[in-house]
């Protein structure tokens, strides 16, 4: 199976990123009237927190590779062009909800109380895909990182090699995302039990906000070393672009020379960045096989099936000893 879906991301790669949907029944009755389009081809929305980032474009290749594979699937992948691109997102919501050619709905949400309010009454099948949706009842179910635990596990290889690096206070101090969205926080909850259960010091007090942007990652991390000029233990981040800014920002700073930077998603990048020793480590999420269960958990609730609540897509932490080995397996996705 593994092998099914990667050769179908390299055929699907080239197809487009949105995937154009079909008219109504012949009979004119709605594709969501009957349960499925006239000509059996379940169409599915698939909207995303972004279409410019290397995550999503994982994600894009995942819910291609699952269209490609079926026949009978036919998904329409869209995003704003941000992760604070929230009016833009909003209308691609609205848009697609009004659309009765869709069967069902697959919505990675920037703003999960404000899609809860749009999805209301919906009565075709919800995905929620990278962050959930909570307290809607349209949502099926949640395909996703079980972000605490990864960020957690992360952090616990984080201090071992903080501690074999010679630090004897284990303090860390993250930069993080967009304050207050649900990701960011499960996250940062993760990386504090990680820290905190062996030993260490998460800083919260100090948790600096970057906007999930590498720019802003670079002015954190330089008030970082103005507040700390004798180092400190280990730099998270809440993605991997805001962990490598920070690493390099920090790169000349002969106080943080052995600092553990750990990053979060394990993309190319990361892989990249950790192969060259600037990033020491990050904790890795599969976007690829996440999209491609979402849109196969679409489909199973337009057949009828009844899903758990939380589908765990599954996490790694990406090291120098196999950074290589997932790189390889992203370029193949991309390919």
């Amino acid at each position: 199976m593994y092998a099914k879906r990667w050769m179908a991301a390299t055929l699907a790669g080239a197809m487009a990123l949105t995937l154009t949907a079909c008219g109504g029944n012949a009979d004119g009755t709605s594709a969501a009237e009957s349960g499925n389009s006239g000509d059996d081809v379940k169409k599915i929305s698939v909207i995303l927190k972004t279409s410019s980032a290397e995550y999503w474009q994982y994600i894009q290749a995942g819910a291609k590779a699952y269209d490609a594979e079926h026949d009978d699937v036919e998904v329409s992948i869209k995003g704003p062009t941000s992760e604070t691109a929230f009016d833009e997102q909003m209308s691609m919501v609205e848009t697609d909800l009004s659309n009765t050619d869709f069967d069902a709905y697959v919505i990675a949400p920037l703003q999960p109380d404000t899609v809860k309010t749009m999805i209301a009454g919906e009565t075709r099948p919800v995905v929620a895909l990278d962050s959930n949706i909570p307290d809607a009842p349209e949502v099926k179910t949640f395909v996703g990182t079980g972000n605490e635990a990864a960020a957690k596990q992360g952090m616990e290889a984080a201090v071992e090699a903080a501690k074999a690096a010679g630090w004897t206070e284990i303090k860390a101090i993250e930069i993080c995302g967009v304050q207050g969205e649900p990701t960011n926080e499960a996250r940062k909850a993760g990386f504090m039990a990680g820290i905190e259960e062996n030993g260490g010091d998460f800083l919260e007090e100090e948790t600096q906000y970057a906007n999930a942007t590498a720019d802003l990652a670079v002015n954190c991390m330089e008030a970082i070393m103005q507040t700390h000029p004798e180092g400190i233990a280990i730099i998270c981040a809440n993605n991997d672009d805001m962990a490598i800014a920070a690493a390099r920002t920090a790169a000349s700073n002969p106080a943080y020379e052995n600092t553990i930077f750990l990053g979060f998603d394990g993309v190319k990048s990361a892989c990249e960045s950790i192969l060259n020793g600037e990033l020491d480590m990050a904790a890795a999420q599969d976007p690829y096989n996440m999209a491609y269960q979402a849109v196969d958990a679409a489909v199973r609730l337009i057949d009828g099936e009844t899903l758990p609540e939380f589908i765990d897509s599954g996490s790694a932490v990406v090291t120098k000893d196999n950074a290589q080995e997932r790189l390889d397996t992203l370029n193949g996705y991309l390919s």
